[in-house]
């Protein structure tokens, strides 16, 4: 069986060290974000390159940052996001801050 859900996909990812990164795009079937408090990407692995299928496109399956506005319900209401380095952390870049 298999399941089709729409959820944003992950345009771009500059983190070109992690295993499922070729050609700056994601190929993993979906990523999470955050730890509850940081928009780190928890699906970020750093190993030889794993990405198979490199047709596939990554989306976010979940996202625990609640104080980012494109959250709701533990789901990403984004179009796309971003991937990249914030500081020293692999994070969204696509986050911002509930006002």
């Amino acid at each position: 069986m298999k399941i089709t859900v729409e959820i944003p996909v992950v345009a771009e990812c500059a983190v070109t060290e992690c295993s499922y990164n070729a050609g700056r795009a994601c190929h993993a079937k979906a990523i999470t974000i955050g730890d509850g408090v940081h928009p780190g990407c928890d699906t970020f692995l750093h190993m030889s390159p794993h990405a198979r299928e490199r047709q596939r496109r990554a989306g976010v399956g979940a996202c625990k940052v609640t104080s980012c506005r494109f959250n709701d319900d533990l789901e990403c209401g984004a179009e796309a996001i971003r991937v990249g380095r914030a500081a020293q952390e692999v994070a969204c870049l696509t986050f911002v801050p509930r006002l």
